[in-house]
């Protein structure tokens, strides 16, 4: 096995992925991408998107400069004869060498920032037919979420840091939330404290009082909390995508409220048991339609998609009525049924069976009595104060 990167992954002092660990990853991922390759009849594949540079190098590039932008600051091409390079233009480069690229073996292509060549350079250097994950003249377009579905150990090892450290930042703000902040205040509250662990946010849905009941995906627009307060949010680092929802109520929790987020529990649970590998897009579609009508809630589905595998995508799919994507080992999902103010969302990974929650917090309440085929699936309730 040739050596792909020369460092350990380490947080705050902690080796989180060792050396050997993350090599392995990153040949892994090579030789699938050149197998496919060959398998599509491409000479090279150029790769532009964000979240597939993230994939090919492990997550130890970040070239995203613009934060919504699709693309960065560089490009790869990975070709069917094994060769690796990275394009970006001078002006970039002396950091992308120190911070990205520098333990990385891929080769570098240099362009005066004014004359950027990226297409002609990366369809010469391939010699042979091209593909790309972003149009262009003269490459094949190709997809390449399929080959990024499986999370392997490293990864799952990074994620999990990243969802225990999204749900502590999820937790903190919550309680800093108050009566009179606006929900500009609670935006800026969570996200300073993502900020701070160098995650950035990605989707940011603040919401209060009756908004929460009005408006499915409520992005912030100033209104200033009385009684109930939501932060629903994805955040991001290593390319790997976190999403999880809390909420918190002053005063009581009217009764019918706590029994809709006690239905969208069990909706959940429904969709988590039946997320198994081999299940189709359409049979989880199926489920948590199904599981709303067995809550009094039919047709429920209708008013929002109920999320899908997540991964180095917010959503890589939903779960659709005719969709035909199949659920894999190994691969992260975030499921988020609502009823009427009343939601639930977490990110999980399925691994052998198992659903694993990369961002519970026991420290707020929990809804634990979701029970489907005698397995219980426990759901974050509304922190009451």
């Amino acid at each position: 096995m040739s050596r792909r990167i020369g460092k350990s992954l380490a947080v705050n002092g902690a080796t989180l992925v060792t050396e050997a660990a993350w090599n392995a990853e990153l040949d892994a991922k090579h030789d699938r991408l050149v197998e496919w390759m060959k398998g599509q009849g491409l000479a090279g594949v150029l790769i532009r998107r964000n979240e597939n540079v993230a994939w090919v190098t492990g997550g130890a590039v970040e070239s995203r400069v613009l934060t919504p932008g699709e693309t960065g600051v560089a490009s790869l091409l990975v070709t069917a004869a094994g060769k690796r390079y990275y394009f970006t233009t001078e002006n970039e480069a002396p950091r992308l060498h120190d911070e990205e690229f520098g333990a990385l073996d891929f080769e570098p292509v240099l362009f005066p920032w004014w004359a950027d060549d990226t297409g002609g350079a990366a369809a010469k250097l391939s010699g042979g037919p091209p593909g790309s994950d972003t149009p262009g003249a003269g490459f094949t377009l190709v997809n390449l979420a399929p080959l990024r579905a499986a999370l392997s150990e490293s990864e799952i090892a990074r994620y999990r840091w990243l969802g225990a450290e999204t749900a502590a930042a999820t937790v903190e703000a919550l309680h800093e939330v108050e009566p009179g902040l606006s929900e500009y205040d609670m935006e800026a509250i969570t996200e300073a404290g993502l900020l701070r662990r160098g995650i950035l946010p990605s989707v940011a849905l603040y919401a209060v009082d009756e908004r929460i009941f009005k408006y499915k995906h409520a992005v912030p627009r100033g209104k200033r909390l009385k009684q109930y307060g939501m932060l629903n949010l994805c955040s991001r680092k290593w390319g790997l995508a976190i999403s999880i929802t809390r909420f918190i109520h002053f005063d009581a929790l009217p009764e019918e409220l706590a029994a809709r987020f006690n239905s969208a529990a069990q909706v959940n649970a429904a969709l988590l048991n039946a997320t198994r590998a081999g299940a189709t897009s359409a049979k989880l579609f199926k489920v948590a339609q199904a599981a709303y009508a067995a809550q009094g809630f039919p047709g429920e589905e209708r008013f929002h998609h109920q999320g899908g595998p997540t991964g180095y995508g917010e959503r890589e799919w939903i779960a659709t009525p005719q969709g035909t994507e199949v659920v894999v080992n190994n691969q992260a999902f975030a499921w988020n049924p609502s009823i009427r103010g009343g939601k639930v969302e977490d990110t999980v990974i399925l691994r052998d069976g198992v659903i694993e929650n990369l961002t519970s917090t026991p420290e707020l309440p929990v809804l634990s009595d979701a029970i489907v085929n005698g397995s219980t699936y426990a759901a974050a309730g509304v922190l009451v104060k």
